[in-house]
């Protein structure tokens, strides 16, 4: 009789113990991808390209096809790409790339192991004609460039005059993202990067053309609109510019909140090779504050777009690039586009292949082999 009231009450133990197990609520797509992304900078910074897959200096959408590939035989570990003109239901983005073809990328990279990263430069919807094309006939005129409307995001938040068009733009954003599921149906991890460089005043969204309270308004609305309507797998990047003698509190200015905020990154270039340590020094002083505050924030930082404008001093990879990073627990650091007018990452076409070779050979460098192993 003792054995069998032992044997029941093991049964209920386990029973009890199996149905906690199965309360515990499961870990987002965006969750997984936090703790990977703290894991993996513990290993060292990982390398990323916009645009990657999509064309080269010499090549266009050629299939299995990266600048970076061609150069050290491996891909990124992050691909970035952009929304830009996803809200105006064009069939390509502002850099021409299709809709598409993006859905297709992502869903290869990660498929591979890869991480996505989705930036939006979407139109000035106060200047831009509805039904398509802009106000004027030059650029930046209608574009996210275009800030000769000084109250755009006034306008667009809820009791604005152009808040209904916005919801429409909102719209698309979410059905697009909509399309980026992996093979079993599941919503793809993305870190999106929303109203970035708002410490400039070169976009309708800067700091010059809103209030602090007003860009808050604007996180918000696109963050709670996304939310809603089901976006768990998203991991949202606040993403200012770098800044001279940067401070927390400068950096700071506008953070919507730790209950918005999962990654803080900077955006910093440099443009001709006499900023050379300029660059490295203002690099330093801006991630010694961008990780104290993520630190302090508990949140994953990174250099969210970097980069040498048609990389003019071929060493750069490993001559400035790595003692500007180096030392800094940052998940990783984006270059910019392959464009033929203007570009930012490494091709077999240029003198810089050698020395991105030697980057890519440092034990601190990671790129997609190195967060699939």
């Amino acid at each position: 009789m003792r054995k069998l009231l032992v044997m029941a009450i093991a049964t209920v133990s386990v029973a009890a113990c199996t149905t906690m197990k199965k309360a515990e609520p499961e870990k987002t797509q965006a969750q997984q991808l936090i703790e990977r992304l703290d894991t993996l900078r513990q290993k060292g910074v990982m390398y990323g390209h916009q645009d990657d897959p999509m064309y080269g200096l010499t090549w266009a959408y050629d299939k299995d096809s990266s600048d970076v590939k061609n150069v050290c035989g491996d891909y990124p570990a992050i691909m970035g790409f952009d929304l830009g003109g996803i809200e105006m239901g064009d069939a390509k983005n502002l850099d021409s790339v299709p809709f598409t073809r993006m859905t297709e990328e992502v869903k290869n990279h990660y498929r591979r192991g890869g991480i996505v990263t989705l930036s939006w430069h979407p139109r000035n919807p106060v200047t831009t004609i509805d039904g398509g094309g802009w106000a004027g006939q030059k650029f930046p005129e209608g574009t996210a460039w275009d800030v000769s409307d000084t109250a755009v995001v006034k306008k667009i938040l809820p009791g604005g005059e152009f808040h209904e068009k916005f919801e429409t733009w909102m719209q698309r954003v979410s059905d697009f993202l909509l399309t980026l599921t992996d093979d079993e149906g599941r919503k793809i991890p993305i870190i999106f990067r929303p109203w970035h460089e708002n410490s400039g005043s070169w976009f309708w969204w800067g700091e010059k053309l809103c209030t602090v309270d007003e860009y808050k308004a604007l996180w918000n609305m696109l963050q709670d609109k996304l939310k809603a309507d089901g976006f768990d797998n998203l991991v949202w990047s606040y993403s200012p510019g770098m800044q001279d003698d940067l401070t927390a509190e400068r950096l700071l200015d506008r953070y919507p909140g730790d209950d918005r905020v999962d990654m803080i990154g900077l955006d910093g270039y440099q443009w001709v090779p006499e900023e050379k340590e300029g660059f490295i020094t203002r690099s330093k002083q801006n991630l010694t504050v961008l990780c104290d505050v993520a630190k302090e924030h508990g949140l994953i930082p990174a250099l969210t777009e970097c980069g040498m404008k048609n990389m003019t001093e071929p060493t750069w990879w490993t001559s400035t690039l790595l003692p500007a990073v180096e030392g800094f627990p940052i998940s990783y650091l984006l270059t910019w586009r392959n464009y033929k007018e203007e570009w930012f990452g490494p091709s077999t076409s240029k003198p810089d292949a050698p020395y991105f070779k030697d980057f890519y050979a440092k034990d601190n460098t990671l790129f997609l082999k190195d967060i699939t192993q």
